[in-house]
């Protein structure tokens, strides 16, 4: 996998890299990203450009739940929002049993909404669900002001917060292929031609443009297929670069730990305590999306790898899971997932429901999870003991303070898989090598210095035991030398 590179500040500027505030400084310079048009004149490449900040009424259909439930979807819907760089100005919510087919909202309410959208100068509407084609066009047509929904707001984020090659190629595929079924022309563009005739002879053509020929619509579905065709090819060959990096932590025996969780859960924050990594830390929903891979070793000097991967929603686009298949199989193929929850947010059983929903999607659903609560330093005494009651082999931990990051550090090597292969071997002093490697591959139990080698008594990988077969001896086994400490061994830490 490529991993995210961190860039550090010119001397005398003043930056903590352990949060990734010169990245953040950088990414703050550029706030909007405008959402997603309905008619293409480049398609090349996500389009970014700097605009006014929106203004934003929020909308919701309450189907099932608690009034709560709905309250706590909407005010997500509001970070979405603002995260995207959108003023939200008012929250609307209707109590159906589900949402209209051709308004979202019921028809009545439409005139409501107007009325609100009018009232407090918002130029925009965001939905809290997938709309259609027909209800986006049938409610952009009664507000008079555009329509986005749940989805297309989590892909304008995406774009904003991608830096890396393969991270905007992920994006650009999930937002095409959002698009290509709600590509719609607008009032007269409808008759507009690509080549300077219409098709079929119908009315919008006018007197001198009837003929074959090819619409603009048209024109555009053609391209975004070919883009869609194009940017898959790119990712598959993407793809097989991180199964073969994958293939070669398998080989070297090296364990691997996903850090998965809620976005503003916290991750990127417990993955720079735990290892230093420096990945931008900031409070808005999917602040970094380039999957993280550092290297960390535990106690008794064995290595593994963590890996901090994008944030979950609820919700979460279909054409996201798709596009990001890829980066979420290194949680699929993970021998450990730390499960971070939000222990300040008013619903943390619901984000947890989210995040395994999204687990199961990618095959991960059958891995040891450890749940890590974060934010304990905020959470209130009464909200932490109701977690404790409800999840109690959780660890809870806060990223920010440091507290309890030692007992997670010990739950995770606790449980790290152990290697399989038991040895018993006398390793000549010029091979300290495989000494070395058995601390960094295996799990040292007892080392003991001859006049010979060293006798070494470890658990390994079947790779590295077939090594060591050469200097296994029936003499060193049987006459059973006083051991010492395998932390006393030569090359216990490396």
């Amino acid at each position: 996998m490529r991993e995210q590179e961190t860039f550090l500040p010119d001397e005398g500027d003043e930056f903590d890299a352990t949060t990734g505030e010169f990245e953040l400084s950088e990414r703050q310079a550029l706030r909007r990203v405008p959402g997603l048009s309905t008619e293409l004149t480049d398609i090349t490449e996500v389009e970014y450009r700097q605009l006014r900040l929106e203004r934003v009424v929020l909308v919701g259909v309450w189907t099932e739940g608690s009034q709560q439930d709905a309250e706590n979807s909407l005010a997500e819907l509001a970070a979405l929002a603002e995260t995207a760089g959108s003023q939200v100005l008012e929250g609307l919510i209707q109590r159906r049993q589900r949402p209209d087919p051709a308004t979202y909202v019921g028809r009545g309410k439409v005139v409501d909404l107007g009325a609100a959208v009018l009232a407090s100068g918002a130029d925009t509407v965001i939905c809290d669900g997938e709309l259609s084609p027909s209800q986006l066009r049938n409610l952009e047509q009664r507000t008079k002001v555009k329509v986005v929904d749940r989805t297309a707001l989590i892909l304008d984020i995406f774009a904003q917060h991608a830096k890396s090659r393969e991270g905007k190629a992920q994006v650009e595929l999930a937002q095409l292929e959002y698009l290509l079924p709600r590509l719609r022309g607008w009032g007269d563009t409808l008759s507009r031609q690509s080549g300077g005739s219409g098709r079929g002879g119908g009315a919008g053509g006018g007197v001198g443009l009837r003929g074959p020929g090819e619409t603009k619509l048209e024109t555009d579905r053609r391209r975004i297929r070919q883009r869609i065709a194009r940017l898959r090819r790119e990712i598959k060959g993407m793809r097989t670069v991180r199964q073969t990096k994958r293939a070669r932590r398998y080989r070297n025996a090296v364990p691997a730990v996903a850090i998965a969780g809620y976005t503003n859960a916290g991750k990127s924050s417990l993955l720079n305590q735990l290892t230093g990594a420096g990945v931008l830390v900031e409070n808005a929903l999917f602040a970094t999306l380039d999957p993280t891979i550092r290297k960390a070793t535990t106690a008794d000097g064995r290595h593994f790898t963590f890996s901090d991967t994008v944030g979950f929603v609820r919700h979460l686009p279909h054409q996201i899971v798709e596009a990001f298949r890829s980066t979420l199989e290194e949680v699929a193929e993970a021998d450990l997932v730390v499960h971070v929850v939000d222990g300040t947010h008013p619903d943390p059983e619901e984000q947890v429901r989210a995040v395994r929903a999204v687990l199961a999607e990618v095959g991960a659903d059958r891995l040891p999870e450890l749940l890590v609560v974060n934010k304990t330093d905020a959470a209130g005494e009464e909200t932490l003991l109701r977690l404790k009651r409800r999840w109690p082999e959780a660890i809870f931990v806060s990223a920010h303070s440091g507290s309890g990051i030692a007992d997670l550090r010990g739950a995770v090597e606790a449980r790290l898989p152990r290697p399989a292969v038991e040895v018993r071997a006398v390793l000549p002093y010029e091979r300290g090598d495989l000494v070395a490697r058995a601390h960094q591959r295996g799990e040292v139990l007892n080392t003991v210095h001859l006049p010979e080698g060293t006798l070494l008594q470890a658990r390994v990988d079947a790779a590295l035991a077939a090594e060591l077969a050469p200097f296994q001896s029936p003499e060193a086994a049987g006459s059973e030398p006083a051991m010492e400490p395998a932390a006393a061994g030569v090359g216990a830490r490396s």
